[in-house]
């Protein structure tokens, strides 16, 4: 019921996800990241506790596989799981359970890790991973030109309804955090909050580290 990827900026150091799913909110339970560490993908029947392990793990310093290694071992119904992890290296790790949903598939790329379950065709993944590769753009632009990619590959079997973005960069808290919950076109809708987020991006990072500097918020009452 899911497609997403998770990827790495080496440049920036800039981790990110993003996703898309028939299922309502997807983007509440499913992408996971530690900054500067990783990120973890938990899909299909989806177990959010696996995220938070996960992240807890590679803030411990494991990488990749021990990350994967550890949370196959944590879980009771690993056949029902599908999970991608990615580390501070950039290297990734990728479990599909028995269990999974219909045609499904993971690819590990060059710093970015995708999987999909429920999905049109298997190549959704592969047409999400070379778009990653192929864009130089910054962390955000590249996840969402996957995504593109991934649904003009034919993307769910279904329609999807939800979507969501987020990268993290050198705050504790993500600098891109946004979702669509429920709209008949949601990767669209999800490019359109990306748009008009993004010229008011770093102020809202600077409000948060330097707020006696930040840039007036524009709005009424507000006479800076």
């Amino acid at each position: 019921m899911t497609f997403s990827i998770a990827g790495f900026c080496r440049e920036t150091g800039q981790f990110g996800t993003a996703i898309s799913s028939s299922s309502i909110c997807v983007a509440s339970r499913c992408p996971f990241i530690a900054p500067g560490k990783g990120a973890v993908l938990t899909q299909n029947v989806t177990n959010p506790a696996l995220g938070q392990l996960g992240v807890q793990l590679l803030e411990e310093g494991l990488d990749a596989e021990g990350v994967m290694a550890r949370l196959r071992e944590h879980e009771t119904y690993p056949q029902w799981r599908q999970l991608q992890v990615l580390d501070a290296k950039g290297a990734s790790a990728v479990h599909s359970g028995a269990e999974t949903l219909g045609i499904h598939a993971t690819r590990q790329g060059r710093d970015c890790v995708a999987g999909g379950n429920m999905l049109a065709d298997e190549g959704v993944i592969d047409a999400m991973v070379t778009a990653f590769e192929a864009h130089d753009g910054e962390l955000a632009e590249r996840l969402l030109a996957a995504m593109d990619a991934g649904l003009a590959a034919g993307g769910e079997m279904g329609p999807v309804f939800s979507a969501g973005l987020k990268v993290t960069d050198r705050a504790s808290w993500p600098v891109v955090d946004l979702r669509v919950d429920w709209h008949v076109a949601p990767l669209a809708e999800l490019r359109m909050i990306w748009e008009h987020y993004l010229p008011q991006r770093d102020a809202y990072v600077l409000r948060a580290s330097r707020p006696d500097a930040s840039p007036s918020y524009g709005v009424p009452g507000d006479e800076r």
